[in-house]
C-alpha cells in the first residue's frame, strides 16, 4: 500500500485535543487515497493549495481557511493544481467539542455539514496567534488556540452562504493564482493580469476567485501580508516601518490603518501587548 508523502508532527495535547503540524509534498502527479479522520478535525491551511473530498462536501482549500472533519469520516486530498500545502490540524474528542459548543456563542451540532470555513477577517487573530504559538512551541498558548478554533469552527459552521461550485477548470486557474501570491505576497495585486495569466475575463475571475477562497484577490493579498506581518512583529525586533515595506506597503500610515482595520489594533499595541 502507497503512503501518503506527509509527515504530521506533535505540537501539544491535553484532554480531548491534540495539535499537530502537517506537511504534506504530495503533488499532481500523486494519486489520492482514502483516509479516515480519528475524532473531528479542525486544520488551519497555512500554505498551500488542494482539494478536499469527504462524505459531507468537497472543497478547494486555500491559505486562511479551516478543514472541517468529522469523527471516522472518510476522506481525500488531491494536489491536482500544484506541490504540498501546510496545516495546523487539531484533533477534537466528541465531549471536548459538545463542552466548547456549550460556550459558543451560535454555535450549532458538533457535527460538521460543511467541509470547509472560507478565509475570512474574523479568523486573522486566531491564524496569526496560531502560526506564533506553533513558532514558538508553547503548549499552553497552543490549548488556547485549541479553544478558540474549535469554538470558532462551530459558531461559523454553515453560516457562509453557498456559492455556485467552480469548475475543475476554474479551481486550477485560482489555485495556480494563489500559489503565486504565495512565493510574493508584497507583489502588486493587477486583476488584469492576474485574469490574464488564467485566460479568463476580471469579472469571471474575480467571481470564482471568491467561490473558492471567500474573498477577492484584493482581499485574500491584504490578509496574506497582515498575517505575515502580525508573525513578524511578535517573532523579530525589526521596526514597524522596515515590516510595513516589505510586505508591500509604499507608507507606514497606510500599513498602520490597513493593520488595525483587519487585526483590531495599531501594530505597536498588538507587538507590546503580546511580547511575553
Amino acid at each position: 500500500m502507497t503512503e501518503a508523502p506527509t509527515h504530521s508532527r506533535k505540537l501539544a495535547s491535553g484532554p480531548g485535543w491534540r495539535a499537530d503540524d502537517v506537511t504534506c509534498r504530495a503533488g499532481p502527479g500523486d494519486r489520492p487515497f482514502e483516509e479516515a479522520h480519528d475524532g473531528y478535525t479542525v486544520a488551519a491551511v497555512m500554505a498551500g493549495t488542494f482539494r478536499y473530498r469527504a462524505s459531507h462536501g468537497a472543497a478547494v482549500m486555500a491559505p486562511g481557511a479551516l478543514l472541517l472533519g468529522n469523527h471516522r469520516g472518510c476522506f481525500e486530498c488531491s494536489h491536482t493544481h500544484g506541490a504540498g500545502d501546510r496545516c495546523l490540524s487539531f484533533n477534537f474528542s466528541g465531549d471536548f467539542l459538545e463542552q466548547v459548543a456549550r460556550g459558543a456563542p451560535g454555535a450549532g451540532g458538533v457535527v460538521f455539514e460543511s467541509p470547509r470555513i472560507a478565509p475570512q477577517p474574523a479568523l486573522e487573530w486566531l491564524f496569526a496567534d496560531a502560526e506564533i504559538a506553533r513558532e514558538d512551541g508553547d503548549g499552553q498558548e497552543l490549548a488556547d488556540i485549541a479553544l478558540r478554533i474549535a469554538g470558532a469552527a462551530l459558531a461559523l459552521c454553515g453560516q457562509t452562504a453557498a456559492l455556485r461550485p467552480p469548475s475543475s477548470g476554474d479551481e486550477r486557474r485560482v489555485a495556480q493564482a494563489i500559489r503565486l501570491i504565495e512565493d510574493d505576497p508584497a507583489r502588486s495585486v493587477d486583476l488584469d493580469g492576474m485574469s490574464g495569466e488564467a485566460a479568463t475575463s476580471r469579472y469571471h475571475f474575480l467571481r470564482v476567485f471568491r467561490a473558492v477562497t471567500g474573498e477577492t484577490p484584493y482581499q485574500f493579498v491584504l490578509r496574506r501580508r497582515m498575517r505575515q506581518a502580525a508573525v513578524r512583529l511578535r517573532t523579530s525586533a525589526d521596526p514597524v516601518s522596515a515590516i510595513a515595506f516589505d510586505a508591500g506597503f509604499g507608507d507606514l500610515s497606510t500599513f498602520n490603518r490597513r493593520f488595525r482595520r483587519i487585526m483590531g489594533e495599531t501594530p505597536g499595541s498588538f507587538r507590546s501587548r503580546r511580547v511575553h
